[in-house]
């Protein structure tokens, strides 16, 4: 149950607005070092930007072209932490970069490059990377565009295929260590005096009764909403008047993404190749039986909450797949979902390419707009979310005038830690071979980790819950129990999109809804009513996000 009246109770140190991964990592960060903490997303946890990511852990190499060189060093040395802390879910992947005459950055550069990529992660434990020549490129990836080939960087970073449940498990973690967190709770108002926030008016999203949380002399408020920075900003009030906090921030760029099946030439590891028509770096990557392609890089100035591919991106994403492997022969027919997402990069003058606004994040602190007790991000990545995490409680310690207390995330595993090779996994296989396939067993140790054991324990109450929910995938219907009773999951998007990934795996998720929509009834004491506003979201939510403009879907069988 969510209990709201927990929040006007409460006297927080430290209240975090915004659930995507550096809000989680906030959180979390500040529970375990011990300040009462409170976490208000306005829709689920890590639904927005950190769920429509490449879903890469990665160093940037590409910002070394900007001379970002502590940015790169940040974030080597924070995928090796995530490496350690959440083993089951970020795992190494291998990288090839196809070189070709005419290229905007020649072979030699791309050398240097990765030399110096090498150096900046002395301390890591991937292989450092290798040169192909021509011939050697040409062996390995044979469908590749032979033309013009020069040969290629190989090298390895991370991915986490599952980027909502990192977020997820590092919220999951802060309420564990004692911080309250609540997905589904919009910051409405921001009240104010004369240098400091005094309350926060916060909406339940779900029955849209409001609550106060009271700012304590000693609060300091953290604004981690990414895209959304500035629409928080806008919410101060001075007595009855509207009044914004600060000046526009944010300059954020859209980056579009498409999911295909696997297509003729398809690789067995990720291409990262420079796109023909812009010069652009974009990734082709082996997702879940599927492929990722992506991503764009557009000023965006729409409805942050209706973002979507748009037709253009997607025929250039297309377009471009086609250039570097002939044989794929892609088309707008082969797309089997798409999603974008907006970067939260800092304002920059017109004119400005989008790819060199900078990606280092910036800690603003408001104190000279008249708030004192607000900082607000501005930027942050997938990947350096743990140290961004660090530097916003340290300087929310700075602010309350008080010692800062060492960090502990980057030593403390996330809830479901587990290393591949753990003997728990060769235990449960063997234990639940009458009633589940080796493959669904380690498919669940791959989502939840550790945690895996207790979506098991669900599937005790009735066999029924052993069953697939699309047959052909392996997530069970434990999981959709799981994700209600244990992980906050309150609409069909949240069970579809963000605790699994089954909208993205199959048929945005319509065959599974079928078979989800029974099994919330029964055991989780859906009524009608539930089911049928349910359906209505997850239909207009698709269309606002990952349905093309040129697509059409038939949703009147799940009505």
């Amino acid at each position: 149950m969510r209990d709201f009246s927990v929040i006007e109770r409460s006297d927080y140190d430290l209240i975090v607005i915004g659930g995507g991964i550096n809000g989680a990592g906030t959180a979390r960060d500040g529970a375990l070092r011990g300040l009462k903490t409170l976490l208000v997303e306005k829709g689920d946890f890590a639904g927005g930007t950190t769920g429509w990511s490449t879903r890469l852990i990665h160093g940037g190499l590409r910002y070394l072209e900007y001379f970002e060189f502590n940015l790169v060093r940040e974030s080597l040395k924070e995928r090796e932490i995530l490496l350690k802390i959440a083993p089951h879910l970020v795992k190494p992947i291998q990288m090839t970069i196809p070189l070709y005459a005419g290229g905007a950055r020649s072979y030699w550069e791309i050398q240097a490059g990765m030399v110096l990529y090498d150096l900046l992660s002395f301390d890591k434990t991937l292989p450092n990377h290798r040169m192909l020549p021509a011939p050697k490129m040409r062996q390995l990836f044979r469908a590749v565009n032979a033309e013009g080939l020069k040969g290629a960087a190989q090298y390895y970073d991370s991915q986490v295929a599952y980027a909502e449940r990192l977020g997820l498990e590092t919220v999951l973690s802060a309420k564990q260590a004692g911080a309250d967190v609540f997905n589904y709770a919009a910051v409405t108002q921001i009240d104010r005096n004369t240098d400091r926030a005094i309350a926060l008016t916060v909406r339940d999203e779900l029955t849209q009764k409001e609550y106060t949380v009271s700012v304590g002399a000693q609060t300091v408020i953290v604004n981690t909403s990414g895209p959304w920075v500035d629409e928080v900003c806008a919410l101060g009030q001075k007595g009855k008047q509207n009044a914004p906090i600060g000046d526009r921030k944010l300059g954020g760029t859209k980056g579009s993404h498409i999911l295909v099946d696997s297509f003729p030439g398809a690789p067995d590891t990720a291409l990262y190749a420079e796109a023909q028509a812009d010069g652009r770096p974009y990734f082709i990557v082996p997702w879940l039986n599927r492929y990722l392609i992506g991503t764009t890089d557009r000023y965006y100035d729409g409805d942050l909450d209706r973002v979507k591919a748009d037709n253009e991106e997607i025929d250039y994403l297309i377009a471009e797949t086609n250039r570097v492997i002939p044989t794929a022969q892609l088309s707008r027919e082969d797309v089997k979902f798409t999603y974008a997402g907006i970067r939260p990069l800092p304002y920059a003058k017109e004119g400005t390419k989008p790819s060199s606004v900078t990606r280092a994040h910036i800690l603003h602190d408001h104190k000279d707009e008249g708030v004192n007790n607000l900082i607000s991000l501005i930027g942050g990545k997938l990947t350096t979310y743990r140290q961004v995490a660090e530097e916003l409680v340290n300087a929310v310690y700075r602010k309350r005038g008080e010692p800062i207390v060492s960090c502990k995330t980057a030593t403390t595993p996330l809830p479901g830690a587990i290393a591949p090779n753990d003997p728990r996994i060769v235990r449960a296989i063997i234990d639940w071979e009458k009633t589940l396939s080796p493959t669904r067993i380690a498919h669940l140790f791959t989502l939840y980790g550790a945690r895996a054991m207790e979506v098991l324990d669900i599937v005790k109450r009735d066999r029924e819950l052993a069953e697939p929910i699309v047959p052909h995938l392996l997530d069970i219907k434990a999981q959709i129990v799981y994700a209600v009773e244990r992980e906050m999951a309150h609409t069909l998007v949240d069970l579809c999109h963000h605790r699994t990934t089954l909208a993205l795996q199959d048929n945005y998720g319509l065959d599974a809804i079928a078979q989800i929509l029974p099994c919330l009834e029964k055991y989780c004491h859906w009524d009608a009513e539930a089911r049928d506003r349910a359906v209505a979201n997850y239909r207009t939510y698709l269309q606002a996000h990952n349905l093309p403009d040129y697509c059409s879907v038939n949703f009147d069988w799940i009505d």
